[in-house]
């Protein structure tokens, strides 16, 4: 390899490259080439943001509400978001205590950098979304991973996290609804998670940026409904990208004990200062307007689940745990006698069907399938998937 006299700090260098946006990028260029190729890769609800959202980034940009807001965010937004959590985990945190950052990744990003020194661990049920142990490292501490089971819905049980905790534990990220696989911890789960937590005086970060998209139910439980005696070690990330079809918006938040949430604060002021001023109005409007398009998108994305667990029920050499929340199925190809990232290979290549190996969120049994599309693309896509299937 030609030296060209670049170097590249040892952090950097060992971040892992992104196996979904490489998929996803794959894909595209061969659609640009003119092959039809039905991508279940997407990360992202397929639906419009909602109009009203819209329109009221528009008023903002009119209004000339387009400079600099204070680097954690504007009051009116973090009163919309200690309204939701108030709302939906019973917790009431002061306006000091909320950071608006740039998208949920953004706050998970800072909170990692906030909390984690070199050589400390940090607590991750796998399979897990694949951006979560890259953080890690990046912040100089290790992941430490807790296999979960398909027989348990993938959820670690707290027998498991308390077997990994070392005395160099800082943290327990915890996603409830998950991506990859959709598992949704249950009430009496987490309240068990919790004692332990307060009891090692471990940080629990919960991740609950798919909380609104549930199918058993209509409330996803949270951690912090432990109450009081977990505040203190709690961080709450959350955002508006899923819930509200605003990925490309970058709006996240998250919630922490003050001291945590002025480090954030310090730490957003030197990296990106403010999310951007007009869309923290539109964020507001999301949080505190109409949700009726929520529980409309909450229906059509039941409707696609079924529709695929039904179909993955007849197919040969693949299994599938039904998922509890967001819009990503698991199945489970190991009888197939390949590997995740052979499965998605093939797929792409010889049936023209873009899924993301499950060898990037740690599980090389699996593969991940985004119902985030239209019922007609995922009609096609499982025929695809199933004839190859049937020819192997």
């Amino acid at each position: 390899m030609l030296d060209t006299g670049v170097r590249i700090s040892k952090r950097v260098a060992g971040i892992a490259p992104s196996q979904t946006l490489a998929i996803s990028n794959k894909a595209k260029t061969m659609k640009k080439e003119g092959i039809d190729i039905v991508d279940f890769g997407a990360g992202e609800p397929d639906f419009d943001t909602p109009l009203h959202i819209k329109e009221a980034a528009k008023r903002a940009i009119d209004g000339g509400f387009t400079k600099y807001t204070a680097s954690s965010g504007i009051p009116e937004l973090k009163e919309a978001v200690a309204k939701k959590i108030l709302r939906d985990n019973g917790f009431g945190y002061k306006p000091g205590e909320i950071i608006i950052s740039c998208g949920a990744k953004h706050s998970l990003f800072n909170v990692i950098f906030a909390l984690c020194d070199e050589g400390e661990e940090v607590i991750i049920p796998s399979p897990f979304w694949l951006s979560y142990p890259e953080m890690v490292r990046m912040a100089g501490a290790a992941p430490v991973f807790v296999e979960t089971s398909e027989k348990n819905g993938f959820r670690a049980t707290v027998h498991q996290i308390e077997k990994a905790i070392t005395p160099r534990t800082k943290a327990l990220i915890i996603n409830s609804p998950s991506n990859p696989t959709g598992g949704v911890y249950a009430k009496d789960e987490l309240m068990a998670i919790a004692e332990l937590a307060v009891r090692k005086n471990i940080y629990v970060i919960s991740d609950e940026i798919y909380d609104r998209i549930v199918y058993e139910g209509t409330k996803c439980a949270s951690i912090s409904e432990y109450g009081e005696k977990i505040r203190d070690l709690l961080i709450i990330v959350n955002g508006v990208s899923k819930t509200y079809s605003m990925t490309g918006w970058r709006i996240g938040y998250l919630a922490a004990p003050g001291p945590i949430a002025k480090a954030i604060d310090n730490l957003q002021s030197h990296s990106t200062s403010n999310p951007t001023s007009f869309v923290q109005t539109a964020a507001v409007e999301a949080l505190a307007g109409d949700q009726s398009f929520v529980s409309n998108m909450v229906v059509a994305f039941k409707e696609r689940r079924d529709y695929m667990m039904d179909r993955f029920a007849q197919m040969p050499n693949l299994s599938c745990v039904a998922p509890g929340g967001a819009f990503y199925v698991f199945p489970n190809i190991s009888r197939t006698g390949k590997s995740s990232v052979q499965i998605a290979a093939d797929l792409l290549e010889k049936a023209h069907v873009a899924v993301v190996p499950g060898d990037a969120f740690g599980r090389d049994t699996n593969i991940r399938l985004s119902f985030a599309s239209s019922m007609e693309n995922i009609k096609k896509g499982l025929d695809r998937i199933e004839k190859y299937l049937t020819a192997e």
